[in-house]
């Protein structure tokens, strides 16, 4: 298992049949603080929300997104000013221009399904 990290979920979920409703479950099963991104929820498994990535105080290792492009392009200056380590794309949430805009501002990017690193020991 990788160090505990603190990974930001945007687009986090109630519903526990959504992708990013089981990748916060898994991440904490896996140690890691989990920040549940969701302006319409208070609390998401037992995690409290924030409504913006600009509410998150204190560093974060990873955000894993769970939006479709057109979100995920309105957060690029919050994504940017957060400065995490890196920026998980999860599969259909993919933004090139995102990507190649985080990565000229430092920020690691990766096309990967969180799920499935955690689970094969690649988080």
């Amino acid at each position: 298992m990788s160090a505990a990290q603190t990974v930001a979920i945007l687009g986090a979920s109630p519903d526990p049949e959504r992708y990013a409703f089981k990748a916060q479950r898994l991440l904490k099963e896996h140690g890691h603080r989990v920040i549940p991104v969701n302006a319409k929820e208070a609390v998401i498994d037992g995690d409290a929300t924030v409504a913006q990535l600009r509410d998150i105080e204190g560093a974060v290792d990873t955000l894993t997104l769970y939006v479709r492009p057109a979100i995920s392009s309105r957060c690029r200056e919050q994504i940017e000013a957060l400065k995490p380590r890196r920026v998980i794309f999860n599969p259909g949430t993919e933004n090139g221009d995102l990507a190649a805009a985080l990565r000229a501002a430092g920020i690691e990017t990766e096309e990967a399904c969180t799920l499935v690193m955690l689970r094969t020991g690649h988080f």
